[in-house]
C-alpha cells in the first residue's frame, strides 16, 4: 500500500466514500446531505495536509488529513481525520493510514494530537486506544446516531 500526499486530482476518487460514509451519519458529525463542493472544502481546505493510502492498483482506498486544532500558542496541537472506503474495511488501511499521519504530524513538529468528536460506537475508537489515544471526555448524548439512537461524543488525546 502506498500513502502520499493527496493531490487536487485525487478530490474525485475520494469523492464517492467521503459522501457514503458522510451520508451514513454514523461517524461525522458533518450533514449527511453535504454537497460535493462543500465536501471538498471540509476535507482539502487550505492549511490541511490530506494524504491518500492507494492498493497495489493504485485504486484511493483511504484518505486522511492533518491540520493544526488550535492557533497561536496552542498551533503545535494537530487536529486529524480519517475515512477508509467501505469496500476496503478492515484490512489495514485505517491503521497504516493513521501511523503514517502519526508520523508527519510529529516531524511537522506536532506536540500532540486531538480529536474533538469521535462517535463513541464508533469502531475505530478501538484503533485510536490501541495507537496510545486516550478518552479525555465524553460529551453524553450529543450525537444522533441512525441506529443506536443518542450516543456520546469522545474528545480523545495523544501526545506526538
Amino acid at each position: 500500500m502506498l500513502i502520499r500526499e493527496a493531490a487536487a486530482d485525487d478530490w474525485p476518487r475520494i469523492w464517492p466514500f467521503w459522501r457514503r460514509i458522510v451520508a451514513a451519519g454514523e461517524t461525522y458529525a458533518w450533514d449527511p446531505s453535504t454537497s460535493e463542493a462543500d465536501a471538498r472544502g471540509l476535507w482539502m481546505a487550505p492549511g490541511k495536509r490530506v494524504y491518500v493510502a492507494e492498493d497495489a492498483a493504485g485504486v484511493v482506498v483511504g484518505s486522511a488529513y492533518v491540520a493544526p486544532n488550535y492557533g497561536g500558542p496552542a498551533g503545535r496541537i494537530a487536529n486529524a481525520g480519517f475515512m477508509v472506503d467501505p469496500d476496503h474495511a478492515g484490512r489495514g488501511v485505517g491503521r497504516r493510514l493513521a501511523e503514517h499521519v502519526l508520523t508527519a504530524a510529529k516531524a511537522e513538529g506536532y506536540r500532540g494530537m486531538v480529536f474533538n468528536a469521535v462517535v463513541e460506537t464508533n469502531p475505530a475508537v478501538r484503533l485510536w486506544t490501541a495507537l496510545g489515544f486516550t478518552v479525555l471526555g465524553t460529551v453524553p448524548e450529543a450525537f444522533e446516531h441512525p441506529r443506536h439512537g443518542l450516543v456520546g461524543l469522545h474528545i480523545m488525546y495523544r501526545s506526538l
